[in-house]
């Protein structure tokens, strides 16, 4: 026997979801419980990837089993494909293992063509119902399976319409019907090159072919792309018998979330479409009603879909996403899948689960996504702010933005990379708007309901979204709420948690945590073992991520200490300085304002560690551009020659004379000027060459320590010599930080404990970690730079050139900047932190780079035994559910 490429419903379950994919193993389950699923049968994901590997051809034998299946669902049903007294008819949709919602292509009422059509016009005893499906299938076959664009099947609609002054197409007669098909016919022909094919065993043949092929259409890879979905997973084909929601005012169609997705309360949340069929209400082309509509119109089917929604609930144990139907009050279940939501309700769903017994806390921390939880963390509009509200719409995803407004996907892209920020217009987007909506801070739209293409897919990316706004009439690059006109450019704002759409530029302030994210957040603790801690500059954002939880700050970066207005002449005086007594007198200067600065970030994390990164970049960074001091010169040459006076900036320089002092900033600057900077005069080989600028830092530190300690405050202070690659390097400077601390604190009169360690971020330290290990006691590895040194990347160059190509062709499996390599990087690590550890057990090890924040990193860290994670405040809760996900799917570790 060959290859089984076709299962129907009753044959699956919920397991073989890789398989069957998502749509249709859930089918196979509802069936299975007994839900009102219309039978059918799936094309396995199996036979997509065959196809694919077979040059778009379908597998030999899949059209027997298919054809096989059919006649199955003709003794179920008691109807016959392609018979003109009792026409079977069926849904050709994709199903993909992970829900890509909108992405890949369906096709409804296939089964139908001239004779077809009468049949279920008698039959229904409903020619105009008969006639609308037909049209239907006309349209959606055109554009997937011959690819015609859906613009000129909409024009042709909306120029019948006009024509006969219908406002709606509810209002449509049967010959307006009839008529259409004519044309749409004609339209078919003259676009495609072959006529509408009236053979209903084609057209299930190249339905099926289209949706494995529209697995790989543009707006299905970007998807997939951003979303980190598998390219090889490949699509199934769900082949369902047709239930009817445009067969009358008792019919409809309808999305039901069983808990709202967008805040998290529990209450169904969804819409609901009289006398449509089911894409009428996710393409958002007719504005939908609240569910609560259903209960008032067909109270009995409420009460049954209110029912299967908490049954499905319980058996998935997650929020579902229900599509139904309603024919002549019976109610349909087409599909459930667990619901795409929020951040905020995300997080409020697990806690909720939780309390009502039906997960346990480990289950609810696995099922937050970390990546999304910034979205939690998403600005808000001050409600002290003055607000010019245009106009109001539904609350679809939530947030506030502020941008410009643009009216294409493409320009969106476009106005993005140039560095502006967007909000992006349109009457309703399409899945071929996704590079748009990414690119955008928000999303505003003039029709379409709260489970529209835009909705469902700004809801997933974390962006602000108001749906349905409809008194915005969009014309073109423009769109006019009354009298007033908004054009392309113009500064607008939504409020993606009101609807509230507002004329030009507002403020926005910073999300707090909720209640049910500390919640979660302390379940997390109680599970994790990594610690979290935070790269901080100053206490200001040291006291932000205690207010999120982190354990310590993992890495203060002082050289982000002197670029404010009021130190950097000081810095620049330093550097310049031609003397020892030069420099010493411009260190003095900066000693009190280092040290304030470290009193600060002491008092902020009273108790915890801090650990201080020693001066790091080159001092040329400090410096002017060599370019601009060179046409400085040249101006006060021009004005000397002139005999006129200088004019403000130029006088401000100091010294014997404006072009002397000039003249000495070129020759300083171009004496510093360095061919390779990365890789220069920079971390502890510019302690080593200006000691006393280390001792100004530590001195400071230490300082600020010993009034700390006198207010009561708990000082754990840690020190970190940068970019040592030799152990020599970091034995000559922890004899300088031991001297100055002997002396710092034999003034103080009392003792304080600390340590000295070393940011492991050059290959050669990572190799020689036993020696290093000797002279430290802790490693921190810098993984930026790690990274750089280990791929030979300069991050700068690679990323505005070569490392995009390099990740869209796969030739890296991610940006290694943001993911950690761990077949290169990592092993760095695991090595240097393993033969640290045999020299001294206890040798504290974590990473401090932008890695700490990623997922897919901290589980690697948890992996090797690491003992903490450092990364940006606003990352800090993040990585610690991050961490807890690693612990319970890893299992605790033992240290080496």
């Amino acid at each position: 026997m060959g290859t089984k490429w076709v299962f129907q419903f009753r044959e699956g379950s919920a397991s073989m979801k890789e398989l069957l994919g998502g749509k249709g193993a859930n089918l196979a389950e509802m069936t299975k419980v007994g839900l009102p699923v219309p039978p059918g049968f799936t094309v396995t994901t199996e036979a997509c990837r065959v196809f694919y590997a077979g040059g778009g051809v379908l597998p030999e034998g899949l059209l027997k089993q298919v054809f096989a299946a059919m006649q199955q669902l003709e003794l179920q049903k008691g109807q016959i494909f392609g018979d003109r007294k009792q026409p079977l008819l069926v849904s050709v949709r994709s199903g993909s293992v992970t829900s890509m919602p909108g992405m890949m292509d369906t096709i409804l009422n296939l089964g139908l063509n001239d004779d077809t059509v009468q049949g279920l016009a008698e039959v229904t005893n409903n020619p105009r119902f008969a006639y609308d499906c037909y049209r239907r299938l006309i349209q959606m076959y055109g554009n997937v399976v011959l690819g015609i664009d859906s613009y000129w099947f909409e024009q042709q609609l909306q120029r019948m319409k006009e024509a006969n002054g219908f406002a709606e197409e509810r209002e449509v007669t049967v010959e307006g019907w009839k008529s259409l098909i004519e044309q749409y016919k004609k339209l078919t022909e003259k676009h495609a090159g072959v006529p509408f094919p009236q053979n209903v065993y084609e057209q299930l043949e190249k339905a099926i072919e289209a949706v494995f092929l529209s697995w790989n259409n543009q707006r299905a890879i970007f998807y997939r792309k951003v979303h980190h979905i598998p390219d090889d997973q490949g699509t199934a084909v769900n082949i369902q018998t047709m239930v009817f929601g445009n067969m009358g005012d008792d019919c409809g169609t309808g999305v039901l979330f069983t808990r709202n997705p967008s805040t998290g309360d529990k209450a169904l949340f969804g819409e609901f479409l009289s006398n449509a069929q089911g894409e009428d209400i996710v393409a958002g082309i007719r504005t939908p009603l609240p569910i609560g509509q259903l209960e008032r119109e067909l109270p009995s089917v409420f009460a049954q879909l209110a029912q299967t929604a908490e049954l499905l609930e319980r058996h998935y144990k997650d929020m579902q996403d229900i599509e139904f139907t309603v024919e002549k009050q019976k109610l349909y279940i087409l599909q459930t899948r667990n619901g795409k939501r929020t951040a905020q309700a995300a997080v409020k769903i697990a806690v909720q689960l939780v309390r009502e017994g039906i997960l346990t806390k480990e289950e609810a921390l696995q099922r937050i996504e970390v990546s999304h939880l910034d979205q939690l963390l998403h600005r808000a509009i001050d409600s002290s702010a003055e607000m010019d509200v245009l106009a109001v719409g539904l609350p679809a995803s939530p947030g506030a933005a502020t941008g410009q407004a643009v009216f294409d996907a493409d320009t969106a892209e476009q106005w993005a990379k140039g560095g502006k920020r967007v909000i992006l217009v349109r009457s309703e987007t399409t899945p071929e708007d996704i590079h748009g909506v990414l690119a955008a801070e928000g999303v505003l739209t003039s029709r379409g309901g709260m489970t529209s293409h835009a909705a469902v897919v700004a809801r997933g990316m974390g962006k602000p979204c108001v749906c349905g706004c409809e008194s915005v009439r969009i014309d073109g690059s423009a769109f006019t709420v009354g009298e007033r006109t908004v054009r392309e450019g113009d500064w607008i704002s939504i409020d993606g948690a009101t609807g509230r759409v507002i004329h030009g530029s507002i403020t926005l302030k910073e999300a707090e945590i909720t209640p049910e994210l500390a919640q979660l957040l302390d379940w997390a603790d109680e599970v994790r073992e990594l610690r979290v801690l935070t790269n901080a500059d100053n206490p200001e954002d040291a006291r932000r991520a205690r207010e999120f939880g982190a354990q310590g700050i993992g890495l203060c970066r002082t050289e982000h200490m002197f670029f404010g207005s009021d130190r950097l002449p000081v810095v620049q005086s330093m550097i310049m300085a031609e003397t020892a007594e030069e420099r010493a007198k411009a260190l003095a200067e900066l000693l009190p304002m280092q040290q304030e600065d470290f009193e600060g970030m002491f008092r902020a994390m009273d108790g915890l560690p801090v650990t201080i990164r020693l001066l790091d970049p080159p001092l040329h960074e400090f410096l002017p551009n060599l370019e601009e001091l060179l046409q400085r010169s040249i101006r006060l040459s021009v004005l000397e020659e002139l005999g006129a006076a200088a004019d403000a900036e130029d006088s401000a320089l100091a010294g014997a004379s404006e072009k002397e002092q000039l003249e000495q900033w070129i020759r300083k600057v171009r004496a510093l000027h360095e061919a390779n900077p990365m890789l220069g005069q920079r971390g502890c080989r510019l302690g080593i060459v200006f000691p006393e600028i280390y001792e100004m830092q530590v001195e400071a530190i230490f300082r600020a320590a010993a009034v700390c300690l006198s207010e009561g405050v708990r000082v754990v202070p840690e020190i970190m010599i940068p970019l040592v690659g030799h152990v020599n390097e970091l034995r000559l400077m922890r004899q300088l930080i031991d001297r100055v601390v002997e002396r710092i604190l034999g003034e103080a009169g009392s003792g304080l404990a600390y340590k000295v360690g070393t940011m492991i971020e050059v290959p050669r330290a990572a190799l020689t970690a036993r020696q290093i290990a000797e002279q430290a006691d802790f490693f921190s590895f810098g993984t930026n730079d790690l990274t750089q040194m280990t791929f030979g990347y300069s991050r700068d160059d690679a990323e505005g050139k070569f490392l995009t190509h390099y990740v869209e062709h796969k030739l890296l499996p991610h940006n290694p900047f943001q993911v950690l390599d761990t077949e290169g990087v990592g092993q760095l690590i695991a090595w240097a932190t393993e033969k640290g550890r045999a020299v001294k057990p206890h040798l504290k090890a974590g990473v401090c780079g932008e890695h700490g924040g990623d997922k897919q990193s901290i589980f690697f860290c948890h992996e090797i035994g690491l003992d903490y994670v450092s990364c940006s405040p606003y990352r800090v809760p993040q990585a610690r559910i991050a961490a807890a996900q690693a612990r319970i799917a890893l299992g605790g570790r033992a240290r080496g």
